[in-house]
């Protein structure tokens, strides 16, 4: 039974992260959600941050009560490991880890959704919203990467850097 809970908040905390990360990075490199995204990801945030504000204000352009909402939701879900009888500090270790994987995570998603958008259909009304979320990452890259042909393939090399650090944040928490 505990496994079956143990999916089912995971389930939800990984729906309101990913929410409350996208609403941090839409707002951190300045991109205006279309309206269904914008209502989407506010609806479902908004009873957290906007408590968090009072506590945790924008500093440097940035919304921290979404960053460090999405943590607190991540811990919470990963304090179910502490009902199993794991130790605190191995609870909130595991948190940490589960976080900054749910952030390479979703960059590997919004990646993976830009490529679908340019091979089925790169005129959708989202694609251009994908693509502006994805251009910090993917524009140091096109600095490096040439095109081969008329190829880009920053997006690839996004993505096996993004799983490299996967790989070695795996590492890194294995290690503790």
């Amino acid at each position: 039974m505990l496994s079956i809970f143990v999916l089912i908040v995971d389930a939800i905390a990984t729906l309101l992260g990913g929410a409350l990360l996208l609403r941090f990075w839409m707002q951190a490199i300045r991109v205006r959600p279309p309206s269904s995204v914008a209502q989407f990801t506010f609806q479902l945030s908004d009873w957290l941050v906007r408590p968090l504000r009072r506590i945790v204000p924008g500093v440097g352009g940035y919304d921290w009560a979404s960053l460090i909402g999405a943590f607190l939701i991540v811990m919470l879900a990963t304090s179910v490991m502490f009902i199993a009888g794991w130790p605190a500090q191995m609870v909130l270790l595991m948190a940490l880890q589960r976080f900054l994987q749910w952030i390479l995570y979703g960059f590997m998603a919004l990646l993976v959704v830009e490529a679908i958008f340019s091979w089925v259909n790169p005129h959708a009304p989202l694609a251009p919203f994908v693509r502006a979320l994805n251009e910090p990452i993917l524009n140091p890259i096109r600095r490096v990467v040439p095109l081969v042909g008329s190829l880009d393939l920053s997006l690839l090399v996004a993505l096996i850097l993004l799983q490299i650090a996967q790989l070695l944040l795996g590492m890194l928490f294995s290690a503790h």
